[in-house]
């Protein structure tokens, strides 16, 4: 009996027909089954009504033309357009001067010419747009929105002093530990100790004395001396090795920063004064979201840290903040941000509406930041810190440079997520009387200039269209984002 053996190979067969192109594609994926094609039908359906019903309210029976609500009564089941084009501006800017709206502009063409080079990767000069975004853009908006000239006293420069020198003490106690510092840097504890002692008999010397001159000199004076302190626990630290080059170096650089930025919140640019009271719409939307998003995740990296430390006093600290803020909603947040925050100041300190919203947002935010941020270091695998200790990185290092870039890749998905919700959680700030986007577009609506029974379904939907697009495109950014650093782990 002969064998058989092919010389040549099998010719290719064709796909089957019902599993190639678009009917096929179809047949695979909506129409598979009885169930699936029942399910099908019925959401199609659904859409299909959906857009249509849109499609006619906002298009097809919509008004275009029109100086008040005579136009738009014209059609009473038609979007009413002209009060959009007529109330924009207001939307926009709140109600900020018309004839000021120019630092709004400026403010926005900053935020992009800043922030697109941070978002596309194949610009170069990274670190320098992070230094801008964190440093000049916040004191550029801050001076062209409010006009500058805040007139900082004494009792700020103390403030700012004595929180840089606890910052300064702080970066070697969280390499070395207290026992360390105190055994072999008394230098540092004695100055610390003398400025913070100057900066408390200052203040309180500030407080009760009724001459200006007086309190003025001695908040001079207690700046100078606090200021000092810092130099010498800077020099002490570094001579004893007990701090790097690099972290003196950031040390001071923050500090003359800081008073930098002081200094320039304290000049007269010429620019008219402008209340935050008279800020609103998407300029104070963007405002509470950037300032939410850009503290909350070094916030949330820092509690997160914090919650997995092995000192218990950090460990504690960090566990009640986020138990405590994630126990609570935004609304109370807020309600104590405005309320109960100026109760714990000293007296004649006081902080801006705006400013303890924008604290309330932060604060919660970074909560639910470090929760995110913990569960991606979970995630990592025990052999990554066993690796990184054998090659004899501590903590910090290891943390910079192994742990934490995997554990923010792998929580892209839960970070966008906050980052979104933090977007449409600002619409709360209304309750303290804080006019965001949605908040000015209620308050329009009420003109009896533009009352027809279409208005506020033509006011919602055009908003709910703005916070669709910065929604989607955050979405869109973090897939992107997401592919373009998992290329090395897809299946």
């Amino acid at each position: 009996m002969a064998a058989f053996v092919r010389t040549e190979d099998s010719p290719c067969l064709p796909p089957p027909p019902s599993a190639s192109g678009i009917w096929g594609w179809l047949r695979l994926n909506l129409f598979a089954g009885p169930g699936q094609t029942v399910l099908t039908l019925l959401f199609g359906a659904t859409v299909l009504w959906f857009a249509w019903t849109v499609l006619k309210f906002a298009v097809l029976a919509g008004i275009w033309d029109g100086v008040d609500r005579n136009a738009c009564l014209a059609s009473p089941t038609g979007a009413c357009w002209p009060l959009v084009r007529e109330k924009i501006g207001q939307w926009i800017y709140g109600f900020y001067p018309i004839d000021q709206r120019w630092r709004a502009n400026v403010c926005f063409a900053l935020l992009v010419a800043v922030g697109i080079p941070m978002l596309v990767p194949a610009l170069p000069f990274k670190r320098v747009n992070a230094l801008l975004l964190v440093t000049a853009l916040p004191l550029s908006v801050v001076i062209l929105l409010s006009g500058g000239n805040l007139a900082f006293g004494p009792g700020s420069y103390i403030t700012v002093a004595v929180c840089l020198l606890l910052m300064t003490v702080a970066v070697p106690l969280a390499s070395t530990g207290i026992e360390e510092v105190l055994r072999t840097n008394r230098l540092c504890v004695l100055a610390t100790g003398i400025a913070l002692a100057a900066g408390l008999c200052s203040a309180v010397l500030a407080a009760v004395s009724t001459m200006p001159v007086l309190g003025s000199v001695s908040g001079l004076i207690a700046v100078c001396v606090t200021v000092a302190a810092s130099l010498i626990s800077i020099g002490a630290l570094a001579m004893r090795r007990q701090m790097s080059s690099g972290q003196g170096f950031a040390l001071v650089a923050v500090s003359a920063s800081v008073f930098a930025g002081m200094a320039a919140l304290d000049y007269d640019f010429g620019l008219s004064t402008v209340d935050t009271a008279q800020w609103g719409g998407l300029l104070v939307t963007l405002i509470v979201a950037v300032v939410g998003i850009i503290t909350s995740l070094p916030l949330g990296i820092v509690l997160a840290l914090g919650r997995q430390s092995s000192m218990p006093f950090v460990r504690t600290l960090s566990v009640g903040f986020i138990e405590i803020v994630r126990g609570v909603p935004l609304i109370t947040v807020l309600f104590m941000s405005s309320v109960m925050l100026p109760l714990f100041l000293p007296p004649g300190m006081s902080f801006d509406k705006l400013l303890r919203a924008l604290i309330g947002v932060a604060l919660f935010s970074s909560a639910y930041m470090a929760e995110v941020v913990r569960g991606g270091i979970q995630a990592i695998d025990r052999g990554q810190y066993e690796g990184a200790t054998a090659l004899g990185l501590r903590y910090w290092p290891m943390m910079i440079k192994i742990i934490l870039p995997q554990a923010l890749k792998i929580s892209i998905p839960n970070i966008v997520s906050n980052f979104i919700s933090l977007f449409k959680d600002t619409t709360l700030v209304l309750i303290i009387g804080v006019f965001d986007l949605l908040g000015i577009v209620q308050t329009t609506l009420r003109d009896p200039k533009w009352a027809t029974p279409t208005s506020a379904a033509t006011g919602y939907l055009a908003v709910a269209l703005m916070y669709w697009v910065f929604c989607f495109g955050m979405s869109r950014y973090a897939k992107y984002t997401e592919r373009r650093l998992h290329r090395g782990h897809k299946r």
